[in-house]
């Protein structure tokens, strides 16, 4: 067998491959965070060209809810392929998978920045648009899948740094629209601007996974599954060999099964509870986010430059902020353990969350509005955002710890797939939610 003592892993010069892995996880969650966040782009876009429409054929003023059908369909596609990726690994090597994946994934944001200065129909639009958001998701699920698999071969810190890097996605998206708000542009100039920024940075993700595998620390644990099986040949015995010495109680060895991967069904069995854990996480969270929480309005409503800002500041930029905060806390202090009964009551305690935000101050409210100021709000975010990014990266951590290494990669695909379920039932609840809440 291949043996670490022989072979010490090197230093990670200048943190490079810490960088690098940090970057990766930014650009997986960009697609999905750039169209999230620019919910009031869209749906001030689609209310725009639904009053002309109307204006000139005379017809009745159509709700399109954005919100839900983008989370929706962001979702389905992410459940869907992330699944699909667990057969796709067997056949197509995960570098094809990557770089494909981003290049598609550019050329779709490109086309949704050249779709900024085309006048069209509310309704072509709003399909143009759900059906970017479906395929950029679809891709956006490969490369998921696929580089928590990658993570997944590194230390476990590797994967706390993949699940900040996701984080600081949402951040740089809400920055880049407060950005776009703020400017003295015209709409579609600054809107230009803001969707021109993640093709940019889809190419540098592109970028930095080309050079992981040239530095000396990511090459070492990326082959060490290959030396694995090559030290494995070479050091197993013949089976009569083998018989010879086990009959003068010589041989002590693992079984030829512990040489081969397990099972994805024995592999769940192993990390089902944290695989339900990330799932409930990120339910509750798309339940409530976005749909509840752009609905939220300020109480200085005499403000016109806060109110304007008031959604992309304390829904976006304080969500992602302390969800950022919550992915990195773990590489401090890890509680609780993976063993402790208190971790999926921690994770269901978040349920407190929906009801929490659904009585904030909602315009046109259908329920009684208990907390009305902005502070209570941003409170409120705050611990519903840290807990998301703390438990989901827990999640993240602890499952690889309870396999074998050779199966690290199955369970990064599992809990992939089962965050993303969370994502799609969180989405799916989103409908009836937005309902209760609003008149």
């Amino acid at each position: 067998m291949w043996n670490k003592e022989k072979q010490s892993p090197p230093a990670d010069r200048g943190h490079a491959v810490a960088l690098i892995i940090f970057l990766l996880g930014l650009g997986t969650l960009l697609p999905w965070n750039f169209f999230i966040t620019a919910s009031q782009y869209f749906n001030g876009r689609l209310m725009v060209a639904n009053a002309t429409s109307n204006a000139t054929s005379g017809g009745a003023t159509k709700d399109y809810n954005y919100d839900s059908w983008m989370a929706l369909l962001s979702q389905l596609p992410l459940l869907l392929f992330t699944l699909l990726n667990s057969f796709l690994y067997q056949w197509v090597k995960e570098r094809v998978r990557v770089a494909f994946s981003l290049i598609i994934i550019f050329f779709l944001f490109s086309l949704t920045a050249a779709l900024v200065e085309v006048n069209m129909q509310p309704d072509t639009f709003f399909s143009v648009t759900m059906a970017t958001v479906w395929f950029i998701n679809m891709f956006g699920a490969v490369l998921q899948s696929s580089l928590f698999g990658v993570v997944g071969l590194f230390p476990p810190r590797y994967s706390t740094l993949f699940m900040s890097g996701q984080g600081l996605a949402g951040i740089f998206a809400a920055v880049a629209m407060l950005c776009s708000i703020l400017s003295n542009a015209d709409r579609n100039s600054a809107a230009l601007g803001y969707f021109i920024t993640p093709c940019v940075a889809t190419l540098g993700t592109l970028l930095c996974y080309l050079l992981l595998p040239h530095l000396e620390f990511a090459r070492f644990y990326l082959n060490r599954s290959q030396s694995d099986k090559v030290d494995t040949s070479k050091e197993l015995l013949s089976s009569t060999e083998k018989k010879d010495l086990e009959a003068k109680g010589k041989f002590v060895g693992e079984s030829e099964e512990s040489q081969e991967r397990s099972s994805v069904l024995a592999v769940f069995k192993k990390i089902w509870l944290m695989a339900l854990c990330v799932t409930c996480v990120f339910a509750v969270t798309l339940s409530v986010f976005p749909v509840i929480t752009v609905r939220v309005q300020t109480v200085y409503k005499d403000n016109e430059a806060w109110k304007q800002v008031f959604t992309c500041v304390c829904c976006f930029i304080v969500f992602n902020a302390m969800d950022l905060v919550g992915r990195s806390a773990p590489s401090l202090v890890q509680w609780p353990s993976k063993e402790s009964r208190l971790f999926p009551v921690a994770v269901l305690s978040r349920l407190v969350f929906i009801p929490l935000l659904m009585l904030c101050n909602v315009e046109n409210p259908r329920l009684t509005v208990l907390f009305t100021h902005d502070c209570a709000f941003v409170t409120i975010m705050a611990l519903f955002s840290f807990s998301n990014g703390y438990l989901a990266s827990l999640c993240m951590a602890y499952a690889p710890q309870l396999v074998r290494y050779k199966d690290c990669e199955t369970a990064g695909s599992l809990m992939t797939f089962f965050l993303v379920l969370g994502l799609a039932v969180g989405a799916s609840f989103s409908f009836l939610l937005g309902k209760l809440v609003t008149a």
